[in-house]
């Protein structure tokens, strides 16, 4: 990207142009502990000497190990992801309309879909979506087109907080009723209600906000039993070791929906992710988004090209399935050769890591005085310690020691103030583990 540089009256001007008067203005969404406050730089340093200047700064952040889940995991990303994915041809293509002049990023896209419809079990996957949110909600408008009339959505209290945040935004704003399904607070899964109402859908994470696995063939049975379609939301990286959602129950949930983040994105922050969306290939005509399919030309060569545009404004416009979804190019091209580069066995051993290790480290902690678990039931890599202080506290007295030690579930309102949702990645090994109970055992002890 060139660097532009515009003096004091141009930058005044595009200030006035947009109504504030300062350019810190355009950032006061950003809480001030977020801010960094001490930027200023000496004046008129060459280049060499503004990068060591940066450099010395950047050594004050101290790196940290990541025992945060939640929704947004720290995996390992293979260097060849990035280096294919930042190419010319991949990093600025935007959407392929053209298909004689875009047939390496529509066979990327249908390489995607393919490996999305094998990991959910399910015959027909889209594009993406913007992320895995919103792609929930989606999947939700999605239930109601095909089940007509005016229905509600039945949502789970332990889905992610942020995803229900979504939900209230996307449907709510639509009068669309979300019927909250409470969960057991000894068990930390859901619980039924006798019947499902009016509804046209159940939502069923796996795993849930607290990191517990669902019985989903019940679910998933109870759904189809109550003329209900199931929605499944899925952790992409654990499909590859849990049951297909495509086979839960008796018939198989009927969409699955999930983050793909833990496919080769790194978290930046909080974003840009995508959203995958699967579907049984009887409902396709109610996908929103994109498919891309494999065709033959005149002369029988293989090839790609859009088809089933159901939500592109320039086709259909106020008939389109969804005006808001998205191809996040992108991101779907580093997740399939994510995905291209490890296998279908390099995921699955992924996977085992993580719950390998997750399962050493719950192992570790419950032997720290004072630290029990909450919940019982089988988990995918992430769990819940209950804590004798409150998990704020000692989270934030941990990152003095480099470990960002996990998620206080005061934080989305559930749980007791001293719970604490801890994740483990493939990135962490034995000595991260130890060090976590040698570093929790300390602060235990001070509080």
């Amino acid at each position: 990207m060139p660097y532009i540089p515009h003096d004091a009256a141009e930058t005044a001007a595009m200030l006035a142009a947009v109504g504030v008067e300062r350019l810190d203005q355009l950032f006061d969404e950003i809480p001030p502990v977020l801010q960094v406050q001490d930027m200023a730089l000496p004046e008129g340093l060459s280049e060499m000497a503004l990068q060591r200047e940066l450099e010395g700064r950047a050594l004050a952040n101290a790196p940290l190990r990541c025992f945060a889940g939640g929704g947004a995991y720290a995996h390992h990303i293979p260097a060849i992801v990035w280096e294919i994915a930042g190419r010319g041809e991949f990093y600025s293509a935007y959407t392929p309309y053209q298909a004689e002049a875009s047939q390496g990023t529509l066979q990327i896209i249908y390489e995607y879909q393919s490996f999305i419809t094998r990991l959910t079990g399910l015959e027909v996957s889209n594009a993406s979506l913007y992320d895995g949110a919103s792609g929930l909600a989606e999947a939700c408008l999605m239930a109601l087109r095909i089940q007509g009339g005016d229905k509600s959505i039945l949502v789970p209290e332990n889905l992610l907080p942020g995803w229900r945040r979504v939900l209230d935004s996307v449907l709510g704003l639509q009068n669309i009723r979300l019927v909250s399904v409470p969960y057991d607070r000894a068990t930390g899964t859901l619980i039924l209600p006798a019947d499902a109402g009016d509804a046209a859908a159940l939502i069923i994470p796996q795993s849930n906000a607290l990191g517990l696995l669902e019985p989903v063939d019940a679910l998933t049975d109870w759904a189809h039993a109550h003329g209900l379609l199931a929605i499944a939301v899925v952790n992409p990286l654990a499909l590859a070791l849990l049951k297909a959602p495509g086979v839960w129950g008796t018939q198989g949930a009927d969409m699955a929906v999930g983050e793909g983040q833990p496919l080769g994105i790194p978290l930046s922050g909080g974003g840009p992710y995508f959203g995958f969306l699967a579907c049984r290939k009887a409902h396709v005509r109610q996908l929103p988004g994109r498919l891309v399919a494999k065709t033959v030309d005149g002369q029988g060569r293989e090839g790609f090209c859009l088809t089933l545009q159901a939500r592109e404004q320039h086709i259909r416009r106020g008939k389109a399935t969804s005006n808001i979804c998205t191809n996040q190019g992108l991101m779907v091209t580093a997740a399939t050769i994510h995905m291209a580069a490890l296998g279908g066995y390099g995921l699955q051993q992924t996977a085992v890591l993580c719950h390998e290790r997750a399962v050493r480290l719950r192992e570790l902690l419950t032997g720290v005085p004072g630290v029990s678990l909450p919940y019982g039931g089988a988990f995918f890599h992430e769990f819940v310690v209950r804590l004798p202080h409150a998990a704020v506290a000692v989270r934030d007295t941990l990152l003095g020691y480099g470990l960002l030690a996990g998620l206080p579930l005061s934080d989305w309102g559930m749980g007791e103030a001293g719970d604490l949702l801890v994740c483990t990645t493939e990135l962490l090994e034995e000595a991260d583990l130890l060090a976590y109970r040698g570093a929790l055992t300390a602060v235990l002890e001070t509080l």
